[in-house]
């Protein structure tokens, strides 16, 4: 899962740009051999969704081809060489010269295949992706389930409220290491008085025996440790006196550097810890709100594909309302963000895609747990190095069998799924701390969903509409209930509350005098309740609103021109009054 970089002994070749590209509805392309070419091809851009770039397209969610030829580069031979996918949603399968190299499943997390084997050096080499993303009850998302009907119904038919983007979202490279190279780092990172501990773990991909090194700069600190590898893995601890301590207010990073006889890689590092004491997180031993959005990849024609602008952009847009965090709802964003995370020091809780999960019969609970705990390794793999990831969520809105909106959470005995989907749950929880107890753990609750889902968090983060889809134009009624459920919530677990959403859709331009639902007025008044409500209790640690800009939605009743319009910035990122609302409370 190390990002591929290029420096003396590794080397990274970018195939971005544009592909052939064939849709394949009736799945002949394997037998008529599409792998090495594609007859009738049409351009298709890469990295983006397939969706928005052709009008045929839109709703088209089954399997299509890309290929393109590339040379690879003669000095790279004697080195081994792979392919990597950064995101392809949902399964995909990739085919080199004619040959399989390997399948994956589950988008959003990067994948990559040893073909030094069936490369041509003499030649070009025709690079072939396969991917589809068809809607399954057993999938991670799920779906065409049955029970999504009534008002909830969309097309496409998810149990998700954004569009089901599909195609390579990520950068597709080539990349060579040595025959035995770095193949992990595991950085983890601790506070001794005024002095930081770096400890870090690196495993070969070998299990030789040899040595190596470390170094840990930064200004004026230059630290060096001696690494020794037995069976292929090494541990060594660096101490820095007087270390900068990276933080929302100051992310300061170091640069690590892993070298052996073979192989040498460099990663940036941030010294800093994050905890839990009463009702406040701590970061660096200090309290820390956790303000921002819950955020989508999303935009007008890259779909869900990687736009560099569009992210630069956006965390200059956050900074401006003063947020210093966001969630990756409801997958995993490129590593792209994550590096800009610590760069910019945005305070991030990372999301499997486990969205909407459902609790119906035996057999689809089991693979829906087999995904997300491959989901979970992958990205904890992914993503433990990032000093910005400070949480790891298994779960945005669990789905118990019947659900009151207005609920307390409690199912007066009926039989809503809530022991299958606790135990699950709590499945997920225990994996992500055993892969990585540095971190804090979560999952994210919906509106009258089982309040024993909550016990196992480091935090209570929850999402709640009190002024939108409960008490909807009646925001004195939804204070009070509000108040009402944080006070009780915090009475029963005494831990920190995150509302990882809260929102209101509202279409631009739209204004009232009275301020009515939907309109500009309503939101900047529901979004100020919640902010005056969050800052009278101690124990709510961060406010999330829904949503940082307006998005791609399923087609149904409740989404206007296919848009989900709780955004406090548009589609195009133009600022909604509620916007500014959010600067007055958190500019300082």
């Amino acid at each position: 899962m190390l990002y591929p970089i290029q420096n003396e002994v590794r080397n990274r070749l970018d195939l971005s740009g544009i592909w052939d590209f064939r849709p394949d509805p009736d799945g002949f392309g394997e037998q008529d051999g599409w792998f090495n070419g594609l007859e009738a091809a049409r351009p298709i851009a890469m990295p983006g969704s397939w969706n928005e770039q052709y009008e045929d397209l839109f709703n088209y969610l089954g399997l299509a081809w890309y290929v393109r030829k590339t040379f690879v580069p003669a000095s790279w031979q004697g080195e081994r060489v792979f392919l990597r996918v950064g995101s392809a949603n949902y399964q995909a399968t990739v085919y080199v010269n004619g040959e399989r190299a390997g399948s994956h499943e589950g988008g959003h997390l990067p994948f990559a295949f040893d073909i030094t084997g069936l490369l041509r050096w003499d030649a070009e080499n025709t690079i072939a992706i396969s991917v589809e993303n068809e809607l399954k009850p057993t999938r991670v998302p799920s779906g065409n389930i049955k029970s999504a009907i009534g008002a909830f119904a969309s097309y496409p038919r998810t149990t998700f409220d954004f569009f089901p983007f599909a195609g390579l979202h990520r950068p597709v490279v080539l990349y060579s290491v040595p025959q035995v190279a770095i193949d992990d780092l595991t950085v983890v990172t601790t506070v001794d008085g005024a002095d930081g501990v770096v400890r870090v773990t690196a495993r070969l991909s070998e299990p030789a025996t040899t040595g190596g090194s470390l170094t840990l700069s930064g200004g004026a600190t230059a630290l060096r440790a001696e690494l020794a590898f037995e069976d292929g893995v090494a541990t060594a601890e660096v101490r820095v006196p007087g270390a900068r301590l990276w933080s929302d207010k100051d992310p300061y990073l170091y640069d690590l550097t892993v070298q052996t006889a073979d192989d040498r890689y460099t990663l940036k590092v941030g010294i800093r810890t994050i905890a839990v004491e009463g009702g406040r997180i701590l970061l660096n031993g200090k309290p820390v709100q956790l303000n921002g959005f819950g955020r989508h990849e999303d935009f007008i024609a890259s779909g869900k594909g990687l736009n560099l602008p569009l992210m630069v952009k956006d965390y200059a847009l956050m900074r401006w309302t003063g947020a210093n965090s966001y969630r990756t709802s409801h997958y995993p964003y490129s590593e792209e963000e994550m590096q800009l995370a610590d760069r910019e020091g945005f305070l991030i809780i990372d999301e499997i895609p486990a969205v909407s999960l459902q609790f119906d019969t035996a057999e689809n609970i089991a693979e829906r747990l087999r995904v997300c705990l491959q989901q979970i390794d992958e990205l904890i793999a992914r993503d433990k190095n990032h000093p910005s990831v400070v949480m790891w969520c298994v779960a945005n809105e669990p789905m118990p069998r019947t659900l009151d909106l207005a609920g307390a959470g409690d199912s007066g005995g009926e039989d809503t799924g809530e022991a299958e989907g606790k135990a699950m749950l709590e499945t997920l929880l225990a994996r992500a701390r055993e892969l990585d107890p540095t971190r804090l753990v979560t999952i994210v609750t919906l509106m009258g969903g089982p309040q024993s889902w909550m016990e196992q968090c480091d935090v209570i983060c929850m999402n709640r509409y009190w002024g939108w889809y409960v008490l909807g134009g009646e925001l004195d009624k939804a204070r009070a209930a509000l108040e009402g459920e944080l006070d009780q919530v915090w009475a029963k677990f005494g831990r920190p509350i995150i509302m990882t959403e809260f929102g209101a859709d509202t279409m631009a331009g739209m204004h009232g005098h009275p301020s009515v639902m939907w309109t500009e007025e309503y939101q900047a008044d529901y979004i100020r309740m919640h902010l005056e409500t969050a800052a009278a209790r101690d124990f709510v640690a961060g406010m999330q609103v829904w949503n940082f800009a307006d998005f791609a939605a399923v087609q149904s009743i409740m989404r206007v021109g296919g848009l989900n319009m709780k955004g406090v910035f548009t589609r195009t990122r133009q600022p909604k009054m509620a916007a500014h609302v959010l600067r007055e409370f958190w500019v300082r």
